[in-house]
Order: structure tokens, then C-alpha cells, then sequence
């Protein structure tokens, strides 16, 4: 028989045991852990107290709300005219680790208005303090007695109910005392800055000493004389909060997620990889100063004040918790912000134009995927073009093709000769840049686009007479040869302006090639096999010679295949230069050849005159 069923084995009854909690590795966790600061003990404190007076205030409207705090440095007094405790609610709540009042009998209707969700309460005041007394009375129960509960950090607690005379009205009084080194913590003044910090949007009376630490109406639900007036206030707000003079405000106003704010915009320019500290108010109270998940991530140059009833705190309590409310939030805000700069557009150029001198970079994120924004922003988005700096709606007027670089490299190598061909350019090697061009005929039908390279330009370039060329066919060779090993050729056309002597040309295929045959140079029989294999077709980069210009024409008289070479290498670094492209080490010794061999011609071509 099996002996799981027979009653000659029978099983033993499992016995139950109970977790035992080590309270001072908890702190400990909490303080090093869960908080970033010993400063959130006082947050907490505010919460309780102000979670009790909405829980008394939910059966009885008219119920005093007030909370009262006092420190000296040692001691931290914090009373409340809430719903208070009873002596089991002591036992059960405050001696429970992960026990929170708001699941209390009678309080769950009110939950909804709690700021606390989470039940860790006083335990986290066990990070400034070592022992922490609570006197209480409830309202709940007329009659009950106060009573105080007593508790210290090494996990230790009494209960004791008191005379009416130790507190004849509903509410609850907290004790602090310090522990060794965090006295700090409790000073007044210290106590005052952060209850300010913490709770000056609370809905309540809240005071430490006589100093008020509420400040309502929010600053940006104020009645003001005049809107100049509220810029001017808002600004001194941003300025207190922030630390900075706010470039323009943002009213950011969301009724159905229950958020009412200001987004302040930068006056100066940011990366935009610079992560943004948007300070957010729960129910008033604040829950961090560094949100960086609440707006979109192209909204970089703004920074938020806001208060909300509707979002999520993460277990600490001091950041966002991420879910499809914090996502809509998000988007909400985003088409505020997106609104504001239609708002702009449509009625206040000279603040648009002031806004995008420092922010462009900003609005073409946002422009890449939003067509509506891109049109919207046509006129007014700089780019850097070979007309000089205009918007793509202006340039697009101008030029029948909008040819354009993906590399400010390329811009520079072909940007003064397109110019001089009439072709004009738009410079799309900055951030967003070449993405925007590219995506302005679904916006502006129409209009053509291309990616300009060098083909494109050689073929702009007027062609010299074929008896001429075939004249200079020597001189040609000479040049030629001399700029093969560095992969380069040499073309022979006539174009403005004629100052240029010669100019550089290449694209991404030709550069790949190039890095290509260096790796391939320096690489061992087995590697230099492989690369040898990927090579292809690619154009190689050439050094355009402007038959036009005076320098040219004399260079390509002389005899001296030698002093051809020499200069030929001298034309080709000036070319690299001018195009301000970085230099290989192979270049930089060809400078440097070049240059020591003219001198010695020019210092040779003396001797001889002697």
C-alpha cells in the first residue's frame, strides 16, 4: 500500500511560525535604499497627519484642519487635528510593519483622497530618530481614551491609554527625538525649509511654530492685475524653484487627469540627451523635484511645476510609477507644449523667432514625427544653406531642386562652388537636419529634393576645351600619378569663383574605399585578402583643378614633372583644408612634404639666378 495513504504513517500537522524583523537592518535598508535623503522623514510626517484630517474630514466636513510642528534641534513635536487612533488601531497599525491606516474600517471611502498608499508611515522616521511617541485620540469612537504608544529602534514598543487630560480633542501628537549625529535634521529651521518645500501646496493649515508653510492659491491659479503682472510672479516662482529667469510660461492644464501646472522654457540652450527635473505635487503634497519621465523627450527645454491627483508614486514615493496614466499624462502635456508653439506661430512671431534662436533644436525633434508641427514651422526653423541662414519654406521658394549634404563635412567641401553654380544647398549634417529636408515634400507638394554629391557638382562644372586638355595631357599625368597612391584623381574643369584653385570632391562610397584600402595596406595576408575581396567599383575622391584660375594655368606651364608633383600635393592639402576635413597621417606628411620641396625649389631657383 502506498504509504502516503495508510494509516500507518500518518503525516504531521505542518506548525505555523511568524516572521521576525530585524528593525534596524530595516531602517537601515530604508535610509540607504528606498530614500535618497534622511529629509523625506518629514514628508512622511506631513502625509499622516494630512491623510488623517481628510479621513475625519470625509464624515465630518466642517472638522478642524490644522497641523501644528515645533523643533529644537533634539526634540520634533508634530500635531494634527485628525481622525486619530484607538488603542487596538495601535496595535494593529502602528506596531504592523506594512500595515497602513488607510485600510481601516470606515476609511476606505476616503482612500482615494490618501497621499499615502504604501503603510511603511512612522517607520521611516526611524532614519533621524530613536525613539518616536504617539499620543492619540479618535474621533471615530466618542469616549475611547488617548493613548500613546511608544517605540524604539531596537524594535521595541508599550501601549498605554492616558487621562482625558492628556488630550481632550480628537487628533494625533507625534515625538521625535534625535538619534546620535541627525539632530540636524530637527532643528526649526531646517524643519521650517523642508515643510515649506514639502507641503506649501497642502490644502490645509500647516505651521511650524508661527511661520505658515502653506502658500495657496498655486502661483498659477492666482487672480493677477494684469498678465503682465503673472508673467512677472511666475517668473520670481521659477526663478525660486529653479534658479533660473524663464525664457516664456506654459500653462499646462489637464482637467481630466486632475493637473494644474507651468512649464517654464529655458533661456538658454540644452543637450538634448541632459536629463530634465520636473518638480510634481500629489495631491498637493510634493513627490519629487527630478520626474524625468513626464514629458516627451523632445520637450527638453522646458522645466514643470505641477500638482496631480491622478498619478502613481512608486514604492518610495519619490518617483512616477510608469503605466498607461503616467503615458497619457505625458502625451497630454506634450500637445500642450505642442500648442503653445501653434499659439506663437499663428499670433506672436517675435516670440517664436526668440523661442527658435534658442530652442530649434528642440522643435525639430518634435517636427520629425509630426507633420502638422513641420508645416507649422516651415517659416520660422533656421537652417544653415548656401544663401545663408533661412527657413526651408524661403529656401524652397528660391531654388527649383533643394539639393542637400548629410555631413557638415560635405557641406563645407562643396558649398562655395554650388553657390557660384547658382545650385543652392542646405547644410544637413546638424541633428534633425537632413531627416527634415528630406521629409518637406510631404508637407510642400512639390517640392524636389535631392542629396547632393560629388558627381552632381562635377557636373555643374563647365568642361575645358578638348585641344586645351589635350595640351596640358602631360601635365595631367604628372599630377595624377602623383595623387594615385593616396586614392585620389585629378580632373581638370573650369568654374567661378576663380580664386579657388582647386577644390576636393568625394562622398561616403569614395571614403569607404579609401578606409578601406588603408586597413587593407596595414593588415596581414589573411585580412588583407578579405578586405581585398569587398572591393568594388566605388568612385574614388578627386581633386578638381580650376583651368580658370591664374595659379593653375602657370603650375600647369612648367616642365618639371618633378615640381609638378610638388605642387599638385600642395594644391591637394590647401583643397582639404579649405573643406575643413580631418587630416590622415598620410596627408599631413604629404603637407609637410610639399611644403619643404617648393622651398627647396625656391630656394634652388635663387641659386641659379646667382
Amino acid at each position: 500500500m502506498d504509504s502516503q495513504t495508510s494509516p500507518a504513517s500518518p503525516q504531521a500537522s505542518p506548525s505555523a511560525h511568524t516572521f521576525q524583523v530585524d528593525l534596524r537592518g530595516l531602517v537601515d535598508l530604508l535610509s540607504h535604499h528606498l530614500y535618497s535623503s534622511p529629509r523625506v522623514y518629514l514628508r512622511e510626517l506631513l502625509q499622516n497627519a494630512v491623510d488623517a484630517i481628510t479621513a475625519r474630514r470625509a464624515g465630518d466636513p466642517d472638522a478642524p484642519a490644522r497641523v501644528r510642528l515645533s523643533a529644537d534641534g533634539a526634540t520634533l513635536r508634530v500635531e494634527d487635528t485628525g481622525i486619530g487612533l484607538t488603542e487596538s488601531d495601535v496595535h494593529e497599525l502602528l506596531a504592523t510593519i506594512g500595515r497602513s491606516s488607510k485600510r481601516a474600517e470606515g476609511l476606505q471611502a476616503a482612500r482615494s483622497e490618501f497621499l499615502g498608499q504604501f503603510g511603511i508611515g512612522l517607520l521611516a522616521c526611524f532614519v533621524v530618530a530613536e525613539r518616536i511617541r504617539v499620543v492619540s485620540r479618535s474621533a471615530r469612537t466618542p469616549g475611547a481614551p488617548p493613548v500613546e504608544w511608544t517605540a524604539c529602534d531596537d524594535g521595541s514598543y508599550t501601549v498605554r491609554t492616558l487621562p482625558d487630560s492628556a488630550r481632550p480633542e480628537p487628533g494625533t501628537t507625534v515625538h521625535l527625538r534625535a538619534r546620535a549625529g541627525a539632530g540636524e535634521w530637527l532643528t526649526g529651521e531646517r524643519v521650517l525649509a523642508l515643510a515649506r518645500d514639502f507641503g506649501s501646496l497642502l490644502p490645509y493649515d500647516v505651521r511650524v511654530g508661527e511661520e505658515a508653510v502653506t502658500d495657496l492659491p498655486a502661483p498659477w491659479d492666482r487672480a493677477y492685475p494684469s498678465p503682465a503682472n503673472r508673467r512677472v510672479a511666475l517668473a520670481r516662482h521659477c526663478h525660486e524653484l529653479f534658479g533660473f529667469t524663464p525664457l516664456d510660461t506654459i500653462d499646462l492644464d489637464v482637467p481630466l487627469a486632475g493637473i494644474r501646472g507651468v512649464a517654464y522654457v529655458l533661456p538658454s540652450a540644452v543637450s538634448p540627451a541632459q536629463r530634465a527635473g520636473h518638480r510634481v505635487h500629489l495631491k498637493g503634497m510634493l513627490l519629487t523635484e527630478r520626474a524625468e519621465q513626464l514629458l516627451p523627450d523632445w520637450a527638453f527645454f522646458v522645466r514643470c511645476v505641477l500638482d496631480t491627483d491622478s498619478l502613481r508614486p512608486t514604492a518610495s514615493r519619490e518617483s512616477l510609477y510608469e503605466d498607461e496614466t503616467l503615458a497619457g499624462v505625458r502625451e497630454a502635456l506634450g500637445e500642450r507644449i505642442r500648442s503653445w508653439l501653434t499659439s506663437l506661430a499663428a499670433g506672436d512671431p517675435e516670440r517664436l523667432a526668440a523661442f527658435l534662436s534658442v530652442h530649434h533644436l528642440g522643435v525639430k525633434s518634435l517636427a520629425r514625427h509630426d507633420a502638422e508641427m513641420l508645416r507649422t514651422m516651415l517659416p520660422w526653423l533656421p537652417f544653415e544653406t548656401t544663401d545663408g541662414r533661412l527657413s526651408l519654406e524661403e529656401f524652397a521658394q528660391r531654388h527649383p531642386v533643394v539639393h542637400f549634404t548629410r555631413t557638415v563635412e560635405e557641406y563645407r567641401q562643396v558649398a562655395p562652388i554650388a553657390s557660384a553654380q547658382g545650385i543652392g544647398v542646405v547644410n544637413g549634417g546638424y541633428t534633425y537636419d537632413s531627416e527634415l529636408v528630406e521629409a518637406l515634400p510631404s508637407v510642400r507638394p512639390g517640392t524636389a529634393v535631392a542629396e547632393l554629391d560629388a558627381d552632381t557638382v562635377t557636373a555643374h562644372l563647365d568642361s575645358v576645351e578638348p585641344a586645351e586638355e589635350l595640351a596640358l595631357s602631360d601635365f595631367l599625368a604628372a599630377a595624377r600619378a602623383r595623387l594615385d597612391p593616396l586614392g585620389c584623381d585629378v580632373v581638370l574643369r573650369a568654374f567661378h569663383p576663380l580664386s579657388v584653385p582647386a577644390l576636393h570632391l568625394d562622398d561616403r562610397a569614395a571614403r569607404h574605399e579609401q578606409a578601406r584600402a588603408e586597413a587593407e595596406a596595414q593588415a596581414d595576408d589573411l585580412w588583407a585578402g578579405i578586405l581585398g575581396s569587398l572591393r568594388g567599383g566605388t568612385p574614388r575622391a578627386r581633386l578638381v583643378l580650376n583651368h580658370l584660375n591664374p595659379l593653375i594655368r602657370r603650375i600647369s606651364s612648367l616642365g618639371d614633372p618633378e615640381l609638378i608633383g610638388t605642387a599638385t600635393e600642395s594644391l591637394y592639402g590647401q583643397a582639404l583644408l579649405m573643406a575643413q576635413r580631418p587630416l590622415r597621417p598620410a596627408d599631413s606628411a604629404l603637407l609637410n612634404r610639399a611644403f619643404i620641396g617648393l622651398l627647396e625649389w625656391a630656394t634652388h631657383g635663387e641659386d641659379r639666378r646667382r
